[in-house]
């Protein structure tokens, strides 16, 4: 269940620097979503945004108050923009949520997103598994899309097993198809996390870890906690949680137009797929009600360079590591 557009899949490079702007309003869809697409690769560049204590980080992390402060005119934007979509609509919208990402596959293929290389760096525990060990780690990503994450990792780490589930059938399929598939490496499956039980096909419990990249935000808020639950349940003793997802004020969420707003920090793209856009404080508390307990949970800074456009935009995300607590 990946979302993303044109400034998202990037790799963050410390080549650029960039001063701040005002940034633009547009009335077309929000085309600036997840870690990039490869559509205006050649012209957009992720960097960091420098931090004070010099660490040679790629993204800068931070905890606390929010990273970022509102110019006046983006405050306006967001405090009028009150009207939200009509009841019938947002009905709609949840029915027909598989239905739009088979489509948004449908048209994009395999071809629109990078694979992510960068995730090992910025999640450890992804990295540096023992080949000598005699059983595998087992991952479970949530929201595999088609296989970007999952296969660059195999790649790496071949002492990685890895369940692969996505609410889209399109998804499974690109999985199934990808020629790293290896079924004594990975299993792909359809799921909703919301409904269907993660039991019915994992045995209780036997995950070390779960990814979640870019993929609570394209569930309703008012399901994201039973997805999380669901996860739970099959996440052994000492098993975390890894996310990264949209963080409030990105430049995403301030380029939404009037009009497709569905709740607080919650959107309607123009393809009918949604993104909600999480505070640090209000993805800690949906893991805590569901039992977790927070490693971290912080804020990742950077600024992508459109090279082609002459435009330096503030992206916005959260990442953190949750844990089940040992009994």
């Amino acid at each position: 269940m990946e979302a993303g557009t044109e400034f998202e899949n990037q790799d963050p490079k410390d080549t650029h620097t960039c001063t701040s702007l005002s940034l633009p309003v547009s009335n077309s869809s929000p085309n600036c979503q997840e870690e990039t697409s490869q559509g205006n690769g050649d012209n957009c560049t992720n960097i960091p945004v420098p931090s004070s204590n010099n660490t040679g980080s790629h993204n800068m992390k931070t905890s606390g108050p929010h990273p970022r402060t509102l110019t006046e005119e983006e405050a306006a934007k967001l405090s009028q923009d009150t009207r939200v979509v009509n009841d019938f609509k947002q009905m709609t919208l949840e029915k027909e949520a598989q239905k739009n990402w088979d489509k948004f596959y449908k048209r994009n293929s395999t071809k629109f997103f990078k694979d992510r290389h960068w995730t090992s760096r910025e999640f450890r525990e992804l990295s540096g598994c023992d080949s000598s060990q005699e059983e595998k780690k087992i991952v479970l990503e949530v929201g595999c899309g088609v296989g970007n994450f999952l296969f660059p990792l195999l790649e790496e780490n071949p002492n990685l097993f890895f369940y692969a589930c996505d609410f889209s059938p399109r998804a499974v399929q690109f999985v199934k198809d990808h020629p790293l598939y290896n079924s004594s490496q990975c299993m792909a499956f359809q799921c909703d996390l919301t409904q269907d039980p993660l039991l019915d096909t994992l045995e209780n419990p036997t995950v070390d870890i779960v990814s979640m990249i870019f993929v609570l935000s394209a569930i309703h808020p008012e399901k994201m906690l039973s997805a999380l639950e669901n996860i739970y349940k099959v996440l052994k003793p000492g098993g975390c949680v890894l996310v990264r997802d949209y963080g409030l004020y990105d430049y995403a969420q301030l380029r939404f137009s009037p009009g497709q707003k569905l709740a607080e920090n919650f959107y309607v793209r123009q393809d009918g797929t949604r993104a909600y856009y999480f505070s640090t404080d209000y993805l800690s508390d949906l893991f805590t009600r569901a039992g977790y307990q927070i490693e971290n949970c912080d804020y990742v800074t950077r600024e992508t360079v459109n090279k082609k456009e002459g435009l330096c935009v503030p992206r916005i995300f959260v990442q953190g590591k949750f844990i089940k607590m040992r009994s």
